[in-house]
């Protein structure tokens, strides 16, 4: 993938770990020689990544309560329940080992069959730990889809299923994304910053997490739509202070 706005925040040295990939090998989930954790055969109470003819994309989710969040406009923020409602169970995968706490991440989208009627989501993870019944770092995703409904966000991911946060979120079409976009997203100290084509679009300031893995995640309950969005290639650099 050709260069990046993020290079300019790239320490001068090298990097201390990297990683990059196309996604060569159809596995469920994705392991690339014992190299990925997972979220539910590692973490248990979330979803697994699968690969399958060059495209990284979520398994199926449990389907039972569908996300509702003020934000998406199908909860209302007046009402006693306006707290996000749904079963969170993002499928995720994070490199194991460690990495350095300054990471760069870029990837490509692949997405067909654009709908409103999922919340069809293509993620990249930062600082990420991954154990069981618990996953905690940070989110920068992106929706797929380019109408006024689309969003591009930030979320810090607190340990038990469920418990997140938002930390910064834009809508509109020029924040969600479609096939062959390029999507990057980095967190340098305590920024997040994310990326579509070169264009930053998002930034969030938190000190929760120094510590963890990139990777790569999808958003829960789209069904059998699952296979309509992913990832084609995915790269990786990471940093020590």
């Amino acid at each position: 993938m050709a260069t990046s706005p993020m290079d300019g925040l790239r320490p001068t040295t090298a990097p201390v770990r990297s990683y990059r990939t196309d996604f060569p090998r159809d596995e469920t989930p994705i392991s690339e020689g014992g190299l990925w954790r997972n979220a539910r055969t590692d973490g248990i109470d979330w979803c697994d990544v699968v690969t399958r003819n060059g495209v990284a994309f979520g398994e199926v989710t449990r389907m039972g309560v569908a996300e509702q969040r003020a934000e998406q406009g199908n909860l209302d923020a007046a009402a006693a329940d306006a707290a996000p409602v749904g079963d969170y169970d993002d499928p995720t995968a994070v490199l194991g080992g460690q990495w350095g706490r300054n990471q760069f991440v870029k990837a490509r989208v692949f997405s067909r069959n654009q709908t409103n009627q999922y919340f069809q989501e293509v993620e990249i993870r930062l600082r990420t730990t991954i154990e069981p019944h618990s996953c905690t770092g940070y989110e920068v995703f992106w929706r797929c889809l380019k109408t006024e409904e689309a969003y591009a966000e930030i979320v810090r991911w607190d340990g038990k299923i469920g418990a997140w946060k938002s930390l910064a979120r834009k809508v509109g079409p020029e924040f969600g994304v479609k096939d062959g976009d390029v999507v990057e997203a980095c967190i340098v100290g305590n920024v997040i910053r994310g990326y579509i084509n070169g264009v930053e679009v998002t930034t969030a300031t938190d000190d929760t997490y120094a510590g963890g893995a990139p990777g790569i995640g999808f958003n829960f309950g789209v069904g059998t739509t699952n296979v309509d969005h992913g990832f084609t290639e995915w790269e990786a650099d990471t940093y020590d202070d």
